[in-house]
């Protein structure tokens, strides 16, 4: 090969620059994570390498990482003292490449329906993004072998490259890029900062900008000690600095795993994401980062969508640098780490419930919401989120009682955990459905959510304990009959008999049937469900849903013991106060249930019955 003819890259390879040139990333910054990502590769090369070899070139030069940017050239260099490259790598490395995947990559580009962003990170190309912003690249190298040459690569993204021999006098590799006029940008110091800060922040060699002494980078992450070696107030002040959130977080976790993946984590509760209003975390999602080197500012795939207020960062050692870039593929590793990170998140609050009942108060009345949209959605043991669900009570219309709060409460012989669904807090008050329960000092959770019909799909019991709903449960007689004063006077059978016949002839196809009821005490009249239809909850869900269901016409139950019941059964079939009445009955019952179509045209019978209830005085 004559030195400095041009050398034709394959096919495949220059169809790979067009689409990097011209598509792919999203962000043109990102080039400066890969070549310091690069450059960090070969510094650990070099350290692997120096593990079991003295003759090395430069044994005594200090690994590190130098950016530095001349402007009036317009060049931007990035140096390294690692491994570095002969000239027949430099040739298979950067001009062939096929061994990083090109072919694979060209091949998968035409044929993705994604966005090219969510596939390049598979196939190991991330070099060649640095032509999103070069004119030209010249790569300078010398190997660490004390007997190897300095050698160089150059190339424009057109069809050909140049290999050369090179000047480089000291170990490791120096990226020359020349850089667009639309892309000097990045000779700015400030700029070349920030994107350190924002990519490259924890990279574990020191990154240099110029002649300055003291790196950019921190290179010591956080995650990555010992909790035993991390001080609270560093805890509180990574927080702050990630999230841009001055209050401390109610509360966080520190990860060191080592199977079945290894990998660190610190995750963070924050207090109310109003306050991160100011952050730069825009998206939900934590900072993923594959051996200290930041490949995903917001990584969705490590938590379920109803833990996404969650902050923090993920580390694995197991996630190849070349695995994942723009964004992270489902595989393997990552279903083990979605599966470690969860499992933390939920001993995190689980923890918080235990210890500090003030803040998870706190955090309950702010992502409540979110942890029932989690019940009603996860397919995975919902089971598992049940303990962190909390609820107000007939009994405490205010405070927050977990599923094992109640039962610790009940009674030992109670068998059920019984609820009222509705669509207002308050209905819970007037219910008839709740008459027994009252009376017998039974305790009743109160769902009223529009999520809540949607947990109740998969919230059938808890320890052993079936859910039931109040207008469905069928309490013990005991009960039923403790509710009831002894003395109360009641319809005899023929009496109920006529007062249902006169109940069905006026409401027709309204109900499908009238019966009386010895469930009722303080109420004289509730709507309940016929015989096989759905369950309340799965009525509502397909009523939230806006399906095309029709709710089944409702059983209206009379209290023949009630004296609203007893008078109207003394009226006379011709007196039109029975029609007036119980017609408001029935409505009453449709309106306490929420399932009145027309609340407003109540009024004007409302004021008959007031005009009829006034007419023993008139005259007076």
């Amino acid at each position: 090969m004559t030195e400095g003819q041009p050398i034709p890259f394959k096919a495949e390879t220059q169809q790979l620059l067009n689409i990097l040139i011209h598509s792919l990333y999203t962000e043109r910054e990102i080039f400066l994570r890969e070549l310091i990502s690069n450059a960090s590769d070969a510094l650990a090369r070099l350290d692997f390498v120096m593990l079991t070899e003295r003759d090395v070139l430069d044994p005594d030069i200090p690994p590190e990482i130098r950016i530095r940017a001349d402007k009036d050239a317009g060049v931007l260099i990035i140096e390294d003292t690692g491994i570095g490259m002969t000239r027949d790598e430099l040739a298979e490395n950067l001009g062939t490449i096929a061994r990083s995947g090109a072919k694979a990559f060209v091949e998968a580009a035409r044929s993705a329906e994604q966005n090219l962003t969510e596939i390049i990170g598979q196939f190991g190309v991330g070099f060649y993004s640095a032509f999103m912003v070069a004119e030209s690249i010249r790569v300078v190298s010398r190997t660490y072998q004390q007997a190897g040459q300095s050698a160089a690569w150059e190339a424009t993204g057109e069809d050909t490259y140049l290999l050369l021999e090179g000047d480089r006098q000291r170990r490791g590799t120096e990226v020359r890029i020349t850089l667009n006029e639309d892309a000097r940008e990045f000779l700015d110091e400030t700029r070349l900062r920030q994107v350190i800060k924002r990519h490259s922040d924890f990279i574990q060699y020191p990154v240099y900008i110029n002649d300055e002494d003291e790196p950019v980078n921190r290179q010591t992450a956080l995650w990555r000690q010992s909790p035993r070696q991390v001080e609270g107030d560093a805890y509180q002040e990574f927080y702050k600095q990630l999230t841009l959130d001055f209050t401390d977080p109610l509360a966080h976790a520190h990860m060191v795993v080592d199977a079945p993946a290894q990998m660190y984590a610190l995750l963070y509760l924050p207090q109310d994401p109003r306050n991160l209003v100011f952050s730069p975390r825009k998206e939900p999602g934590l900072k993923l980062y594959a051996r200290k080197v930041l490949i995903q500012e917001f990584c969705t795939d490590l938590l379920p969508p109803y833990f996404n207020f969650i902050q923090g960062v993920v580390d694995s050692e197991d996630l190849p640098l070349n695995v994942s870039r723009e964004s992270v593929q489902s595989n393997r590793i990552m279903l083990h780490l979605k599966r470690l990170v969860t499992g933390k998140v939920l001993e995190l609050l689980q923890s918080l419930a235990q210890e500090d009942a003030d803040k998870y108060r706190q955090f309950w009345e702010t992502y409540g919401g979110l942890i029932k949209e989690g019940v009603a959605i996860e397919q995975d043991q919902p089971e598992k989120l049940f303990p962190l669900l909390r609820f107000h009570t007939d009994q405490d219309a205010t405070g927050w009682s977990s599923l094992e709060d109640y039962l610790s409460r009940a009674d030992p012989e109670q068998e059920a955990i019984y609820y009222f669904l509705g669509e207002d807090p308050s209905a819970v008050r007037f219910s008839p459905h709740m008459d027994a329960f009252r009376a017998a000092e039974i305790e009743v959770l109160v769902l009223t959510d529009p999520v809540d019909p949607f947990i109740l799909m998969q919230l059938k019991s808890f320890q052993d304990h079936p859910l039931v709903n109040v207008a469905e449960a069928e309490l013990p007689e005991a009960d039923v009959e403790g509710a009831q004063p002894e003395d109360t006077p009641v319809l005899d059978l023929a009496a109920q008999a006529d007062l249902i016949v006169r109940f069905k002839s006026l409401l027709g196809e309204r109900v499908s049937d009238v019966r009386t009821s010895t469930r009722l005490s303080a109420s004289p009249a509730r709507l309940v469900d016929p015989a096989g239809a759905p369950d309340q909850s799965v009525q509502r869900v397909y009523k939230l849903m806006d399906k095309d269901f029709d709710i089944p016409k409702k059983v209206l139950e009379l209290n023949p013991k009630h004296p609203l019941m007893t008078r109207l059964a003394a009226l006379h079939p011709a007196d039109p106060r029975f029609d007036l009445v119980a017609e408001q009955v029935f409505e009453n019952t449709l309106l306490v249930e929420g399932l009145h179509p027309d609340p407003v045209s109540m009024v004007a019978r409302i004021q008959d019955l007031m005009t009829s209830a006034l007419g023993d005085v008139e005259g007076k």
